[in-house]
């Protein structure tokens, strides 16, 4: 599939990852194939290879393989439940220092509680505006990625 970004650059996404540079990595778990494509979009300008899964346990298998530099979790993933995939993600040695922010549609704020008391490091909900999720990003990539 080939997107194009606002800056007109165009890049593909090839198996759930873009071909682009690689700068950071960033693990986009999300059960909704827009919302992905948004992530990737608000991303692409970061240089940051994008890894996605639309699953708990995909995501698990992609964060053990990659072990990349973020994980962007959806909490409210269909037949699974992101707060269980962060559990297993931090029980792993080899992924439970990844940090993890949590991209949810769950706003309350003891919503928010909840996300970060379970071992999220961070928290944005959705809607959220791209130039918001570029910040999040750039803050756990410590400009890493390259327009951090």
């Amino acid at each position: 599939m080939e997107l194009s970004h606002r800056s007109g650059t165009k890049f593909s996404i090839v198996g759930g990852q873009t071909c682009l540079d690689r700068g950071s990595q960033v693990l986009a778990v999300d059960d909704d194939e827009d919302n992905l494509l948004l992530v990737t979009y608000a991303l692409e300008p970061l240089n940051c290879s994008i890894i996605t899964a639309g699953d708990s346990q995909t995501a698990l298998e992609k964060a053990q393989q990659y072990q990349p530099d973020l994980i962007l979790l959806d909490i409210l993933l269909f037949r699974s439940n992101g707060l269980d995939f962060l559990h297993q993600l931090r029980k792993d040695p080899k992924t439970m220092s990844i940090p993890v922010v949590a991209v949810t549609a769950m706003a309350r704020p003891e919503d928010k509680e909840r996300i970060l008391m379970a071992g999220c490091n961070d928290y944005i909900s959705k809607p959220y505006m791209l130039e918001d999720m570029e910040a999040m990003v750039c803050r756990y990539l410590k400009g890493t990625a390259a327009l951090c």
